[in-house]
């Protein structure tokens, strides 16, 4: 084995094509492209981007022409394309004709990553202990490896819903019951969860219909993962969103929506104390426009915070994936919808 190329001389076998017997390995295309193996192998679950040539019994091998696929899908994803778009480009050529090989992959390639994926094998339950384990004992190594897996296993959505909060509960829940221990564990795998959004959220692209969706802490909140979890999971659908944080202040906020022209405004309460009804009806009668083509924005309020109050007009959604929907079956509304709605 040449360890500098990654090519393994003594692999060929009589029976392989050509190309395979000058075919790189995984960690060699990985370190040339400078991305990690780990999105490689994404890139190959989800979008079909994968060696066109995989000898039985043998790890995937990478030919020339493989790599220069990758090269592509590297440079568009580094110019703000959607992966799932570039891997369509990557994959369809100018002029329609499939790339050799690929009738080979791993499948076609979807419109966008479906966030609703259900998990297509093991138990979620088994993650999640496993997660919940690993940042017990402060192994962020381990910690990175079960957030990048679950994410490309089922998905963000279920992933976010069906491991990462239920891990943080579970983490919580001891810091709760034995003092000021696990504070640092809790600490851990926030930072952690918020690295693996952050890694998934699609980068911002330009976009001429409605306006964004804004997202947005409410004052005195500081709990922003189910804001980053949306904003990665609404950055998949291509919809436009500004994420504002934590503790937004409220006359900022006001004057954000004035300037944004906003098609939704997600506010997220943890807590009862933070919930705002009157932030919330205020954020609601914002208008912008022309006279006689005002718009007001969509309020959607997140969060347990909310829990119990009755706000006529607004949406509450209870989790993630439901938040998803109304959000972007909202947006598409919200485009067509005529001035003065």
């Amino acid at each position: 084995m040449d360890e500098s190329s990654g090519v393994r001389s003594g692999d060929e076998g009589p029976g392989l094509p050509e190309s395979a017997k000058t075919a790189l390995t995984t960690g060699a295309v990985a370190r040339h492209l400078g991305v990690s193996p780990t999105t490689l192998r994404s890139w190959d679950r989800r979008y079909g981007l994968g060696p066109a040539v995989r000898p039985d019994g043998r790890h995937r091998r990478w030919t020339p022409r493989d790599v220069a696929m990758l090269e592509t899908m590297c440079r568009l994803t580094s110019a703000g394309v959607p992966p799932a778009e570039a891997a369509r480009t990557v994959l369809q050529p100018v002029g329609g004709a499939p790339v050799p090989g690929a009738s080979q992959r791993t499948g076609s390639v979807p419109r966008t990553p479906a966030p609703e994926r259900e998990p297509v094998s093991g138990d979620t339950r088994q993650e999640c202990r496993g997660l919940s384990r690993a940042a017990v004992r402060l192994d962020a190594a381990a910690v990175d490896e079960r957030l990048t897996c679950a994410v490309d296993r089922h998905g963000l959505a279920v992933a976010w819903q069906e491991v990462m909060v239920p891990a943080l509960h579970t983490v919580g829940r001891r810091w709760a019951s034995s003092g000021d221990r696990y504070v640092e564990v809790e600490h851990l795998l926030s930072w952690h969860v918020s690295t693996t959004l952050r890694r998934c959220t699609p980068a911002p692209v330009a976009h001429d219909g409605a306006g964004p969706v804004v997202l947005a802490c409410v004052p005195g909140e500081e709990h922003t993962l189910p804001l980053e979890a949306l904003n990665a999971a609404l950055g998949e659908q291509g919809v436009p969103v500004r994420m504002f944080g934590a503790a937004v202040p409220a006359e900022a906020l006001t004057a954000a929506v004035r300037r944004l022209g906003p098609a939704a405004v997600v506010l997220w309460a943890q807590a009862r104390s933070t919930a705002s009804l009157p932030l919330a009806r205020h954020v609601a009668a914002a208008e912008w426009g022309v006279k006689g083509a005002r718009r007001q924005p969509t309020v959607v309020l997140g969060g347990p915070g909310w829990a119990g109050r009755a706000m006529p007009g607004m949406v509450r959604p209870p989790g993630l994936r439901e938040a998803l929907a109304a959000l972007t079956a909202g947006y598409g509304d919200l485009a067509a919808a005529p001035p003065g709605r």
